[in-house]
């Protein structure tokens, strides 16, 4: 049985959340490995002037939530100009922003606001493929001999007058679309109005890195690199080969992308764009990758240094058992190279959401686990409401995947739905009509601030105990063998070792170990806070964080 203190909680502490200034930061360029990140998709966070879509103003009004919530660093998705046909990832203007965020003034303004509260702001970087009305693009599509005419992928038709390969878009049909202008196929991974840059081009390149100081010199203070790895294609232009195990799978997927996706030469792109960002102190470098665990080491370096953080969903992938997470969380650190740092995403704009995976209890068991392993978390706006995929009625459908591979869940609109931040129409997101329907009206900010043991607080006691806590930020990982259904592991820092403990079922659950110390946190706050030895019972659905003495 577990002795307590009688000290007893019925919420989770309340914590001061220190500006930039006033926190100890690393002096070096590393100050991500202390960080918790936060994406946002500027469209779905706030609106400010009723038209139904997020913008930069908007944002910039709900900085103080960022703040109380206790986030280090911002992640945006793209506020460039653009269609808009797949989430603002196909870019007509990377110098810019689109009108219906803002202006650059309004997006400067956020980098200072954010930098005085004490954040740190990351956004996209889609150096794979531009939209087909950017005029990089006009200009390649408009003969053989002009000055761009080599700054995308063109080749001939095949001997038949069809496609140059057999290589299929991630949206269906074919990758090669007929250029009349040209006589030419150009290469598109995306959708045929998201034609791919030709990275063996010197002056392409050299483009993006002019795009990537005009950021930084505004004072960005990193990027994450969108599909990173397709950024050059095989060069032969080879098939690709079927998948023998293509059964049942969505037509992108019955082809294993072994000449169009994580090419070794892609690895030579990374290294180029990290370059640029060494140009500038203390500036962080992440991105989308691809492949499975044992792929995501060599994104990290070889003989040069490529992304500080390829982004990690292994913990989404996993089987949620005990026994199953401690091979994917032993899998991971196994494949990162020695000194590489780890990273671990729970959320994202193209992921479906935990919360309805895991159910709402288990959810909580989540964030106590991402915010207590070895290296950075990142989580999505909404995670920390328990948002559930939101139901997205087929006259609402948005996301090009559903439109062009309907049937299989593809689809990413539910995970996109706009924020509610109170109880008000449309959650007080937007006085028009959201660009998509919301999710459930519970889920809202406002509510769950005065519910003292909601998983709003629980993210912001995590945030607030890991950045108090260096054994949680800097320690060492030391798994313990998983009984009971119970994840288990430590962090150690010196003299100082701090337990935590999982239980990943509905049920209650006994930690055998012979435990003696302070139990700093736990998912279920009827728990008392304090002195805690012997055998340890879990309630169900319960983690908690213990100070071994």
């Amino acid at each position: 049985m577990s002795h307590v203190s009688m000290r007893r909680s019925s919420s989770f502490p309340q914590v001061a959340h220190p500006t930039m200034s006033e926190e100890t930061k690393q002096p070096d360029s590393s100050w991500w490995r202390d960080a918790v990140i936060y994406e946002i998709a500027p469209i779905s966070f706030q609106d400010s002037d009723g038209d139904g879509k997020g913008d930069l103003p908007g944002l910039l009004s709900r900085i103080d939530h960022l703040q109380w919530l206790g986030v280090d660093a911002v992640w945006l998705t793209p506020i460039y100009p653009s269609p808009f046909r797949d989430f603002g990832y196909d870019i007509s203007d990377y110098c810019a922003i689109d009108p219906g965020f803002g202006s650059l003034a309004d997006f400067d303004q956020l980098v200072s606001r954010l930098h005085q509260s004490g954040m740190r702001l990351i956004i996209d970087l889609v150096p794979n493929h531009t939209a087909d009305d950017h005029a990089w693009f006009r200009e390649s599509a408009s003969s053989r001999d002009n000055a761009k005419a080599d700054w995308y992928l063109w080749a001939d038709p095949a001997d038949n007058g069809g496609p140059p390969t057999n290589w299929i878009s991630r949206f269906g049909g074919s990758a090669w679309e007929w250029c009349e202008a040209r006589r030419q196929y150009y290469y598109h991974s995306f959708l045929v109005e998201q034609p791919d840059l030709n990275w063996r081009n010197p002056q392409v390149r050299a483009a993006i890195a002019d795009v990537m100081r005009f950021w930084l010199r505004r004072g960005v203070d990193g990027f994450r690199v969108d599909a990173s790895a397709v950024l050059i294609k095989d060069e032969l232009l080879r098939d690709n080969p079927a998948d023998p195990d293509a059964e049942g799978k969505p037509p992108p997927q019955r082809q294993r992308p072994v000449f169009t996706d994580d090419r070794p030469e892609a690895m030579h792109c990374i290294e180029f764009l990290r370059a640029v960002v060494d140009e500038f102190g203390g500036r962080l470098l992440c991105g989308e990758v691809q492949g499975k665990t044992d792929r995501i080491g060599h994104f990290y370096s070889n003989d040069e240094p490529r992304l500080h953080l390829p982004l990690n969903f292994a913990l989404l992938d996993s089987e949620w058992t005990a026994h199953a997470l401690q091979a994917t969380i032993d899998a991971y650190y196994n494949a990162i190279p020695a000194g590489a740092w780890p990273v671990w995403v729970i959320g994202g704009h193209d992921k479906p959401r935990a919360a309805s995976k895991l159910g709402a209890a288990q959810a909580r068991v989540l964030a106590m686990l991402l915010l207590t392993l070895r290296g950075t978390p990142f989580f999505f706006m909404g995670d920390e409401l328990g948002m559930t995929q939101a139901s997205i009625p087929a006259d609402r459908v948005v996301d090009p995947f559903e439109k062009l591979v309907g049937g299989y869940g593809l689809g990413r609109d539910p995970e996109r739905v706009p924020l509610r931040w109170d109880d008000s129409p449309h959650g007080g997101f937007t006085d028009g009509e959201p660009w998509l329907p919301q999710g459930d009206p519970a889920n809202n900010v406002a509510r769950l601030k005065d519910e003292p043991t909601s998983l709003l607080h629980l993210y912001r006691a995590l945030v607030a105990l890991r950045r108090r806590t260096p054994c949680l930020t800097q320690g060492d990982y030391q798994p313990l063998r998983s009984r009971n259904d119970i994840l288990a592991f430590r962090r150690t820092l010196g003299r100082n070792t701090i337990l935590v403990l999982l239980n990943i079922t509905h049920e209650p659950r006994r930690w055998p170990g012979d435990e003696q110390g302070e139990c700093l946190l736990s998912t279920d706050p009827g728990r008392r806070r304090g002195a805690i030895s012997g055998p340890i019972q879990l309630r169900a659905d319960e983690g908690v964080i213990i100070a071994l003495a």
